[in-house]
């Protein structure tokens, strides 16, 4: 393997199709795509400063490095890719690449970042972004803070765990959603979507949980939840009660309290959703 130590690259292209090499603590200032076409790379305390550092790539492993605001777009097509312990100040990053692992990373600017990924692990990650995650498939994530709108929207297969996510419009037109003992904040969740599973969560949202198709909710609690399950198909447990929920199309919803109920005969068959009432008020 190759040494690169203390180097400071400057200029397009600096290290263009570089292969089997090990970077430390080195600076890639400006130009673009410094890092481009290179595999089995393994990079330790770098600081990126330019657009497009690690573009159709494969076999990287990134440790302790930076990607500072000007190193927007960094990863982009590239596979078997690794950040461990890094900041990710730069939008755009990671879009059609595969085989993506993040842990122990910070992305204070994460707008429009892991777009059409497949196969994503994502593990004590804090993201600030709208539109993240879009598009992804196959998409595991344990202990990720997530603030911005939009996130997952037409995701598949997503798993969350001991997660919090403040996100108005989330997992909208996603397919096989599957969260437990996390929290989500946000208007309009889940619009769209096809099998969605919450277990041991904690929800606010207006208007959420609508228009989906196969919504299961196992020992999950509302808070501040209006106009819930419109147009939904739902097996719903809920501790505690919900504030209002309007024309479900189907299903079973039971909960301590309903603060009101609305089947509306016009919209949807009222026999197709029994509803129960632990403790009516």
């Amino acid at each position: 393997m190759k040494e690169y130590h203390r180097q400071f690259y400057t200029g397009e292209r600096a290290m263009f199709a570089t292969h089997d090499a090990h970077f430390e603590q080195c600076t890639f200032a400006d130009g673009e795509s410094p890092l481009k076409e290179s595999s089995d790379l393994a990079i330790d305390g770098c600081l990126f400063k330019w657009k497009y550092p690690l573009w159709y790539c494969r076999n990287v492993a990134v440790r302790n490095c930076t990607l500072f605001d000007t190193a927007r777009a960094g990863v982009w097509y590239t596979h078997n890719i690794t950040f461990d312990d890094c900041v990710i100040e730069a939008p755009k990053t990671f879009r059609w690449a595969s085989n993506v692992a993040l842990s122990n990373v910070s992305l204070p600017n994460a707008a429009e970042t892991l777009w059409n990924c497949i196969d994503v692990t994502l593990d004590n990650v804090t993201a600030q972004g709208t539109y993240f995650g879009m598009g992804c498939k196959r998409i595991a994530c344990n202990n990720l803070t997530l603030t911005g709108d939009y996130c997952f929207d037409s995701a598949e297969d997503v798993t969350i765990r001991h997660s919090r996510l403040l996100s108005k419009d989330s997992f909208w037109n996603c397919r096989n959603v599957t969260v437990t003992d996390s929290f989500i904040s946000g208007e309009y969740l889940c619009w769209n979507a096809h099998n969605v599973t919450l277990i041991n969560c904690t929800l606010e949202s207006l208007q959420g949980l609508c228009y989906v198709d196969n919504l299961t909710l196992v020992n999950c609690r509302l808070l501040n939840t209006t106009r819930a399950f419109e147009y939904s198909t739902v097996h719903a447990d809920i501790e505690g009660g919900v504030d209002s929920i309007v024309n479900p199309s189907g299903g079973v919803i039971e909960a301590d309290s309903i603060g009101s109920l609305t089947l509306d005969e016009r919209f949807v068959d009222p026999s197709a959703t029994e509803i129960k009432q632990r403790n009516k008020q």
